[in-house]
């Protein structure tokens, strides 16, 4: 099954392309598109932002590595002048005092220069890394958001998850029910296209509430086709919902739950979107007789069950031991032959 999901207010809902229904997929094939003008022009701006990080990573580097040449020349510089100063240090015994004490503090001077600058070529390499950093995370946020937007533009092409027949599900449309269509306007999370496996297929069901309980994942089903009248399909329930199915337009203490069957058998005429009903088999009786329970009478709540056998001479009362049953009919297991007329209701007492 095929639904849209929403992840923001970027995406556009109408459906622009779509496979004839009845069509058969392969699995990953296009089956739909979606109005993806908008999502392409975001993917094209953050390719443009991606172009633009990664151009201004590239002078960041160039700015970077011209920074550090500049201070290597620097460094070079003072200790140059400190090399300097201390040649002319030297020629302190024939200078005079003030001469001295000048070319002292030169030479200090051009030390703690040069110290200095030594000092900050590990700080400068911290700032480097730190300037670095901070490009890559840029890049990596515009990449991410790129990699984002190509894949919402991509979420708007449906592929099919399976090899199968394409089903169009149905909207409301101009005050009636039509198939789902290129042009139409769909509400986020909506279901609009099936794809069904041909050679193993579902049949959605809904049990009543009171029934529900009994019924077992496993259990053995029918499935009776109303195009098919003579056609019987077996089954098993494959799935059963956890909550009721809202009444919809059906008075709201009508509840039903959905339950899922899968036909263990295929025939060539089954089709998607068949009506079909079917019988969950709760139990079984084998060689049983069948008699409807309203020819089956108890004269108080949870006494003796009989029935009334017509015979030669009038309606016989007669006991019978019952075994399954559903609403209709009960299995008899004795008191009761095939072929025998029970009364559907208590025969008067000149009748008996």
């Amino acid at each position: 099954m095929l639904g849209l999901t929403r992840g923001g207010s970027d995406f556009t809902l109408t459906l622009e392309k779509v496979v004839p229904p009845g069509t058969f997929v392969r699995k990953g094939q296009i089956v739909a598109e979606f109005d993806r003008q908008y999502m392409l022009t975001r993917v094209d701006d953050y390719r443009a932002t991606m172009d633009q990080v990664e151009a201004g990573m590239r002078i960041l580097e160039a700015d970077l590595e011209v920074e550090r040449k500049a201070h290597q020349q620097s460094i070079d510089s003072a200790k140059a002048d400190l090399e300097k100063a201390q040649i002319d240090l030297k020629t302190v015994p024939v200078q005079s005092a003030i001469m001295t004490e000048r070319l002292r503090l030169i030479a200090e001077h051009a030390e703690a220069r040069y110290k200095q600058l030594l000092k900050e070529v590990s700080l400068k390499e911290v700032t480097y890394a730190a300037d670095r950093r901070i490009a890559e995370l840029q890049r990596e946020q515009a990449r991410n958001e790129l990699r984002r937007a190509e894949t919402n533009a991509d979420r708007l092409l449906i592929r099919a998850p399976i090899d199968g027949v394409v089903v169009m599900e149905s909207i409301f449309r101009s005050g009636e029910m039509a198939r789902i269509q290129a042009g139409d306007q769909l509400a986020p999370g909506m279901l609009f296209m099936r794809i069904v496996d041909l050679s193993s297929m579902l049949v959605q069901a809904r049990a009543n509430q009171v029934d529900v309980e009994r019924i077992r994942i496993g259990a053995r089903a029918r499935v009776r086709f109303d195009a098919y009248p003579e056609l019987e399909l077996p089954a098993r329930v494959h799935a059963i919902a956890p909550m009721p199915a809202s009444g919809g337009f059906r008075a709201a203490y009508v509840k039903e739950v959905p339950v899922v069957l899968k036909l263990e058998k295929m025939d060539p005429r089954v089709v998607p979107d068949l009506s079909v009903s079917a019988d969950v088999v709760l139990d079984s009786e084998d060689d049983a007789v069948l008699a409807p329970l309203a020819g089956i009478f108890r004269d108080s709540s949870g006494g003796p069950a009989y029935v009334y056998v017509q015979g030669p001479g009038g309606w016989e009362r007669r006991p019978v031991e019952l075994g399954v049953r559903n609403h209709l009919v009960a299995a008899v297991r004795s008191g009761l032959r095939p072929g025998e007329v029970i009364a559907l209701e208590r025969p008067s007492a000149g009748r008996q």
